[in-house]
């Protein structure tokens, strides 16, 4: 009586947000009912590894005690201000995290959507202020493949149809060059009515795509040789998950701007942050830009925490070092199983890419169905464009659990065939 109560839980959990919910997203079919470090349940109470850290948000791990009891104190003292006035935890957070990055000033949000799109419009001003591109003609350079968010003038700078289709009117001022092609960023430089390169390190929701290792550093030079400003999109590839505090790091170069978002709270709350150095942060004057939202004392203190928690417990050294060995025990599948084509990635971001197949009766096996056989052996991950997984643990994961992890992976490949 008992398991069947349950199982009409999680069937009625999934028909609810099927009726009430806005069909914009196509979940793995699990109801998740709570977490606590690498794990998360289900209603019914079967625990998982969570292989996606909810697009790299929990980096720190579900719950992590110290981002709920900092949540908690905060909680009874306050939670929001608004700009209209100073709040006790602003300007701490703000030299903390200019400290930590290595920035003079940041403009703190709360997603990444709204950082960049913050950044955009900080750059189109510096480009008219500070470049002197003529009014309305500031272009800013993108790369095919990106994923940048969801508003209407970020998905004017999208090539991913599902993203942009019948959203038009679209924004003008994009110009979009292939991805890890220096050559086309050079051409696209020569025009002086560009101010900025808009660019993720790694391509996170493309299939994590991984650019040449001089890409991002010879990219950072060109810009600076032409007047442009660098703009790292680090909200998927920041905060440790490369083996790096910034996935721009590995470059040895330093961008101009930098924009963070997900495990900056730890995934306990939405924070973003833009950074950068006077000379461009200070376009924005009064009335120019602003958040109800952004800076609140609740976000403050979670951050601050929760990028406490990174650097105290080495989560960067530990994607590093664990990154290493997933790709490892990865490339023995693509060794063994013609089907899974190939493993990429760098720290704690990985995928696989399998080669969709059909099943004896001739239905499909693609990696949907591979997901599917994850999560019965107890590891959720999910696809993307059709034949990727993408492979994000939080980075509290230990060097043992990542090879159990690798072990059920292992398995579900063999089970696909």
């Amino acid at each position: 009586m008992q398991e069947t109560s349950i199982r009409t839980k999680t069937q009625q959990s999934i028909e609810l947000e099927e009726r009430y919910g806005a069909h914009n997203y196509h979940p793995l079919p699990v109801v998740l009912d709570r977490g606590q470090g690498v794990f998360v349940w289900d209603v019914e109470g079967k625990r998982y590894y969570d292989f996606l850290s909810a697009y790299s948000a929990v980096n720190q791990g579900h719950c992590h005690p110290r981002l709920v009891k900092a949540m908690q104190e905060q909680a009874g003292e306050i939670t929001l201000t608004s700009r209209a006035f100073y709040n006790s935890k602003l300007g701490t957070y703000a030299e903390y995290v200019c400290i930590t990055f290595g920035y003079e000033k940041m403009l703190p949000m709360n997603t990444g959507a709204e950082a960049v799109e913050t950044a955009i419009k900080m750059a189109r001003r510096w480009g008219y202020e500070k470049k002197g591109i003529a009014k309305d003609q500031a272009k800013i350079i993108v790369c095919a493949g990106n994923f940048h968010g969801r508003t209407i003038t970020i998905i004017s700078a999208s090539t991913d149809p599902d993203s942009n289709t019948r959203f038009g009117p679209y924004t003008a001022g994009f110009v979009t060059i292939p991805y890890n092609d220096i050559p086309a960023l050079e051409q696209a430089l020569t025009d002086p009515t560009v101010c900025a390169f808009l660019v993720e390190p790694i391509q996170g929701e493309a299939g994590v795509f991984v650019p040449d290792a001089d890409f991002i550093g010879s990219a950072i030079r060109l810009c600076r040789s032409k007047n442009v400003l660098f703009m790292a999109d680090e909200v998927q590839t920041g905060i440790a998950r490369t083996g790096r505090l910034l996935c721009s790091e590995h470059s040895g170069e330093r961008p101009d701007v930098v924009i963070l978002g997900k495990a900056v709270s730890g995934g306990m709350y939405p924070v973003s942050i833009v950074l950068a150095d006077n000379a461009v942060m200070d376009v924005f004057i009064p009335g120019s830009h602003g958040s109800t939202f952004g800076g609140n004392p609740m976000a403050a203190r979670l951050a601050m925490e929760a990028l406490d928690i990174v650097k105290e417990e080495k989560l960067a050294e530990n994607a590093e070092r664990l990154g290493q060995l997933f790709r490892s025990e990865m490339q023995k599948l693509v060794d063994e199983f013609d089907y899974v084509k190939l493993v990429r990635g760098k720290g704690l971001l990985n995928a696989v890419v399998i080669e969709p197949r059909k099943a004896s009766d001739g239905s499909p096996k693609t990696a949907w169905e591979l997901c599917l056989l994850l999560r019965d052996n107890g590891l959720l991950a999910k696809p993307t464009h059709g034949d990727i997984i993408r492979f994000a643990p939080p980075l509290v994961i230990t060097e043992e659990q990542l090879l159990e992890c690798c072990r059920i992976i292992a398995l579900s490949v063999r089970q696909f065939a």
